[in-house]
């Protein structure tokens, strides 16, 4: 989404501005990691889901959850660059506040996503080979190839392998999609607004859910990390995002098409959670025979492992800029950003190998033990409260004298940020509501 002169991307330059690069389809990188990290398989599940209740209907929301989340993206890709700051710099800047409740979170949210990433990529590894070990055992080496990987691997090596990983995903997605036999005219009928009876909260989710993590706010840190740390990218950052979440769309509508066909039309319900996937399985083996159903577990460990990997990598940079920012404050010193994650001096960080460890094994004792009460209840507001808070957060930096001028948010982007805080303010309230109190 544009910002204030510049809305549509051209952007005007100026005796003190560089010129802006030359969108080039080679430059893609960052976007194609924030949409294979942002797209877990409980978004799949809940994309299937929402097919098999509701068969096309709800296509229109799956549609304006992809424009929303390309609106935060640019948003927080738009803040790095028009700066020179990061996010958690801007963040700061808004009080101190903010800082306390991204210290309890990174801390809590971490320790709980840990333990879930490593499951999810880990029962389709036992689906795959049922009698090699014990689906804990795949959790943990899932959970240690991930750790190896991003400690010892810059961001180059990790966009090629995610870029790999989403290939792989797209291929299996859109060949499932097509194997069922789409009705173009119901899917088509689909993007027009309407609300079943009862789904008003599911269609909510379903908008705000799909590839919104805090994976939304790493996007600028990878912007960074690819080289892009001024506004001379602007254009290219705008593109990449827009591909992005473009495919990102085509995973969406391509698992809601076989929620639609394979589920709705025959009445199949699926599990809630990761294991609703192997439900899918089961159902494609009948269907179309082991291959496909072999073809769809790869399909899903490379959704699960991009997510796992992507948040190793991701919020280790976010982390370590937060502690970065703590140092630099404590010191009197000036705060680094943009450059030093570009130079790669993050990912080589104490702070960034300590997250990566705190994501890796405390979250292993979850594996082998009933998540503590307590512990749930946390973690489901602290993790509630995660995208409301960018959505505001982003529009209050993007209008005001922290950004210049000509990279403010104009109406359109004012507009869909809005909306997108206020949809998160309701599913907030409601996934507190639904906490096990």
């Amino acid at each position: 989404m544009g910002g204030g002169s510049n809305g549509t991307g051209a952007g005007a330059e100026t005796a003190s501005a560089p010129p802006l690069r030359r969108a080039s389809w080679r430059s893609i990188g960052p976007g194609v990691v924030v949409a294979a990290t942002g797209v877990g398989a409980g978004d799949l599940v809940a994309t299937l889901i929402a097919g098999s209740r509701y068969g096309y209907t709800l296509m229109w929301a799956a549609v304006i959850g992809c424009l929303v989340k390309i609106s935060l993206a640019e948003a927080a890709g738009r803040w790095h660059l028009a700066t020179g700051r990061t996010l958690f710099d801007g963040w700061r800047s808004l009080g101190p506040w903010t800082t306390g409740y991204f210290a309890v979170y990174v801390a809590v949210w971490g320790f709980v996503y840990g333990a879930a990433a490593m499951s999810s990529s880990a029962l389709p590894l036992q689906a795959l080979f049922p009698d090699v070990m014990d689906l804990k055992w795949w959790a943990v080496l899932c959970g240690l190839a991930g750790l190896v990987f991003v400690w010892f691997n810059r961001y180059a090596v990790f966009e090629k392998v995610m870029t790999l990983l989403v290939g792989v995903m797209f291929v299996v997605t859109v060949y499932l999609a097509v194997r069922v036999t789409p009705h173009l005219g119901e899917a088509f009928a689909g993007l027009a607004p309407v609300l079943p009876d009862g789904s008003l909260i599911y269609t909510l989710g379903l908008i705000g859910g799909v590839g919104g993590t805090i994976t939304l706010a790493a996007y600028g840190y990878w912007v960074n990390a690819k080289g892009w740390t001024d506004a001379s990218w602007m254009r290219v950052m705008r593109l990449d995002n827009r591909v992005a979440y473009l495919t990102t769309g085509i995973f969406v509508i391509a698992m809601l098409v076989v929620g639609a066909e394979l589920l709705h039309s025959t009445g199949v319900a699926l599990a809630t959670g990761d294991k609703g996937l192997l439900d899918l399985t089961d159902v494609l083996a009948d269907r179309y025979g082991t291959a496909t159903a072999k073809l769809f577990l790869i399909g899903f460990f490379a959704t699960s492992i991009t997510s796992l990997i992507g948040v190793w990598h991701g919020v280790s940079l976010l982390f370590a800029d937060f502690t970065a920012h703590m140092r630099a404050r404590g010191a009197g010193g000036a705060e680094s950003g943009a450059e030093e994650v570009a130079a790669g001096a993050r990912e080589k960080s104490l702070p960034f190998r300590a997250y990566l460890l705190w994501l890796t094994f405390p979250p292993m004792a979850l594996l082998f033990l009933d998540q503590p009460f307590g512990l749930v209840i946390v973690y489901g507001v602290v993790g509630a409260f995660f995208m409301p808070f960018l959505a505001l957060t982003l529009v209050w930096l993007l209008n005001s004298s922290r950004t210049p001028a000509e990279w403010r948010n104009g109406r359109l982007s004012n507009g869909v940020l809005t909306a997108a805080g206020l949809l998160f303010v309701v599913l907030c309230v409601q996934q507190v509501r639904d906490l096990p109190w």
